[in-house]
């Protein structure tokens, strides 16, 4: 079956289209009802009516945006008409709310009276809180943007213009870098004179490029003043005329710094990028075939050639989905009356800088495991870098605040952390953590210190001021790693193989000696092993906290702790937690990696330890003893033991916790059978700590819950030992490791 059958049959499901309304309050009662609509309705009116501001209270108006079009230039299908334009803009309200959590209505005008649209348009400003006009015709959209954003309080933003001007601009920024050209003084030939190429060169020129310095190329050659003379251009075209002889697209390339192609495919040879400047960028866009192929391009001269297409397929792409969804989070956020050059040239830069930094895991995961950093092959993020949400939206936001177009004013950190948390409750939660880290950064010793993804999130904690990490591995390859990836980190490194150890050594002798290990033993362990290492430098103080584990199985990397560093005093078992975040609810689940069959002692341990870990993510622990039985509905030895935990708990004065059990996962988790069916429990709610009766359940559970439930997981932490350790898992994240750091670090906050 082809692409466009896929296509149809992806459209056509039940239900048919890409975009639905749902509720985002409680319907279920007579009560709900009478708040939604009549009488209770009146009330928000009422208020609204007195001070219109008040419908960004009361409704969905700040957060809704109207994807507006008349079909009349849609990408790679033309002048189509208002209702075949209609999936393009479904689309673009999904990309909108995938992206940036932002709804759409998108509204297919059938009027090619330019009056109309603009009347129309201007009429539905009470419905929305921004307009995005999409795949209108030049010259009428310049007319069109201009005019609604002269009429309407609200932004506009026509995207084929402003997006790919946006997204180009961050590249040229960074591309300009790495050839080592000033932007003041390169010289730049578009080819293609429409409403994209158009607002690209006027925005390049607010970055910087100088006017006189662009050559723009459309079908009947060089925008000349004698063609402007004579009555071929419109006015749009006039400002980027220039006094040379006429000529093609090749004439205008002879000797140019930048190629900027927003035209037809294939109309660029080897040839043209031969005559170009000494280290050529090109921005060839034409989609689905650009104006000339990445690797021609590539391959047409010695130098280097930077290049970008609008093509996934090769690097550097040019998405605008980069650009749109996270420019208008940012000015509903402020409640901005516009969107200027200000707040685009924030996120151009926004966008530049992000493709400086250190590539998240999952994105690289997501383009096949590709090596992605900053350089020729890399100089715009990948659109699945969900930071682009927080770092262009907060730069925008600011910018518009700062340029006066804000009705709203912003804590920049605090506005941060609001978009953060729409990438999920996990990172919410990790946000508490994180912030509490910060305020007071501890020394971190790092296992696996020479692996390039602990360097790399090592380098994280230092530049967000999380943990003062400490790299526990071979000196040479930390640094020849960190000049590989061309990280601004100067590393705290501990190498056994150039570090005194026999203090260490010595006391690991002195704590193992009993044991069976030798003085000689205990020398190999701490210059070989650094699970023992990192151990003996916690349990001497030397580090404030221990993470380990990310190249070993979990039972080898937890061994040393336990050996070294043990338990908490009147504690005797360790428990590893993992914090699961839904939409709705956080849950801890324990234990999910160490206990394989607890009995009801451990199964106590790790419920205390477990709600103590849960306030410290500001979480009042409801702990739930698991079973698959509902308080002795079942006796047997297996039903027996939570049920024995759940009540040495509940009778121990000290525990400042509500705890039951044993009972189902669904009565522990479900508020309706907990107080419908068994009302005498001692939970007053829903519990938030699951304490699995053994390793295999708590294992499967947790597994099931994240995959099956989509929850964001952190974890396993470590619960139970005298000093802070926590073991990571084979294959996790930088930011698992950054986010335990954090962790561990608040540990040992606490321990102080």
């Amino acid at each position: 079956m082809g692409l466009d059958e896929d296509a149809l049959d992806y459209h056509r499901e039940e239900p048919p289209g890409k975009l639905e309304i749902s509720t985002t309050k409680p319907t279920n009662t007579q009560r709900d009802l009478s708040l939604a609509y009549s009488p209770g309705v009146a009330a928000p009116c009422e208020e609204i009516a007195a001070d219109p501001k008040k419908a960004y209270d009361y409704t969905a108006k700040g957060n809704l945006v109207g994807v507006v079009s008349d079909g009349s230039a849609v990408l790679g299908l033309g002048d189509i008409g208002a209702q075949a334009s209609k999936p393009v803009m479904e689309g673009k309200g999904v990309l909108f709310k995938r992206f940036a959590d932002i709804d759409v209505f998108d509204i297919e005008l059938d009027q090619d009276d330019t009056d109309g649209f603009v009347d129309a348009v201007a009429a539905m400003e009470p419905t929305f809180g921004g307009i995005n006009l999409e795949d209108i015709s030049a010259p009428e959209c310049f007319e069109i943007e201009d005019r609604l954003s002269e009429r309407m309080d609200i932004p506009v933003f026509h995207d084929d213009q402003h997006g790919t001007a946006i997204i180009t601009g961050a590249a040229l920024l960074n591309a300009l870098d790495i050839a080592d050209k000033d932007i003041e003084d390169v010289e730049v030939t578009f080819s293609g004179a429409g409403a994209a190429a158009t607002a690209t060169a006027r925005f390049y020129v607010s970055l910087g490029v100088k006017r006189e310095n662009i050559t723009m190329v459309d079908i009947g050659g060089i925008l000349t003043e004698e063609r402007a003379a004579a009555g071929e251009l419109n006015h749009h075209h006039e400002e980027f005329t220039r006094d040379v002889p006429e000529g093609d697209v090749a004439d205008a390339m002879e000797g140019a710094d930048v190629f900027v192609g927003l035209s037809v495919g294939g109309i660029v040879s080897q040839e043209m990028v031969r005559s170009m400047a000494d280290n050529p960028i090109i921005f060839a866009m034409a989609n689905p075939e650009p104006e000339i192929g990445y690797e021609e391009a590539k391959s047409a001269r010695d130098d280097d050639v930077i290049v970008a297409t609008g093509r996934s397929d090769y690097p550097n792409q040019v998405n605008n989905v980069l650009c749109f969804p996270f420019l208008f989070r940012g000015a509903l956020d402020v409640r901005a009356t516009d969107i200027n050059e200000d707040m685009k040239r924030a996120a151009a830069r926004a966008l530049a800088d992000l493709a400086r930094q250190d590539v998240p895991d999952a994105v690289r995961k997501a383009y096949g495991g590709q090596t992605l950093q900053f350089g020729p092959e890399y100089i715009i993020p990948k659109p699945t870098d969900t930071r682009v949400l927080f770092e262009v939206s907060s730069a925008v936001a600011e910018a518009a605040v700062a340029s006066g177009v804000a009705r709203e004013e912003i804590d920049l950190d605090t506005y941060r952390e609001r978009l953060e948390a729409r990438l999920g409750r996990g990172r919410e939660m990790m946000r508490t953590v994180l912030n509490k880290a910060k305020s007071d950064p501890k020394r971190v010793a790092l296992g696996d210190g020479d692996d390039e993804k602990m360097i790399r999130a090592a380098a994280q904690m230092e530049d967000e001021g999380v943990a003062d990490p400490v790299l526990i591995g071979e000196r040479d390859a930390v640094e020849d790693t960190v000049a590989d990836l061309d990280l601004d980190f100067d590393p705290d490194v501990v190498d056994p193989a150039h570090r005194d150890t026999e203090t260490y050594a010595e006391r690991l002798h002195e704590l193992r000696k009993r044991k069976g290990v030798t003085r000689r033993e205990a020398e190999e362990l701490v210059r070989k092993d650094p699970n023992y290492l990192g151990s003996v430098m916690v349990e001497q103080g030397d580090a404030d906290a221990l993470l380990t584990g990310l190249t070993n199985h979990y039972p080898d990397a937890l061994r040393p702790p336990l050996q070294v560093v043990g338990t908490e005093p009147d504690s005797d078992h360790v428990a590893g937690v993992y914090l699961l975040a839904f939409d709705d609810r956080v849950v801890f689940c324990a234990d999910t990696t160490v206990n394989r069959e607890p009995d009801e002692d451990v199964l106590a341990e790790v419920a205390q330890h477990t709600a103590s870990l849960a306030r410290r993510f500001d979480v009042d622990p409801r702990v739930a003893m698991l079973s698959y039985s509902d308080f002795g509905s079942v006796d047997t030895e297996g039903t027996e033991k939570p049920r024995a935990a759940a009540r040495r708990l509940r009778e121990d004065p000290e525990v400042d916790f509500s705890v039951d059990g044993e009972m189902q996962a669904d009565t522990a988790v479900v508020e309706d059978i907990l107080r419908g069916t068994y009302e005498f429990s001692d939970l007053d709610g829903p519990a938030n700590v699951l304490v699995f009766p053994n390793l295999e359940a708590g294992n499967i559970g947790y597994k099931l819950l994240q995959r099956l439930g989509g929850a964001d997981a952190i974890g396993p932490m470590l619960v139970g030992m005298d000093e802070p350790v926590h073991v990571l898992q084979r294959g996790d994240e930088v930011k698992d490791i950054v986010n335990l750091a954090g962790v561990a670090v608040v540990d040992a906050q606490d321990e102080e």
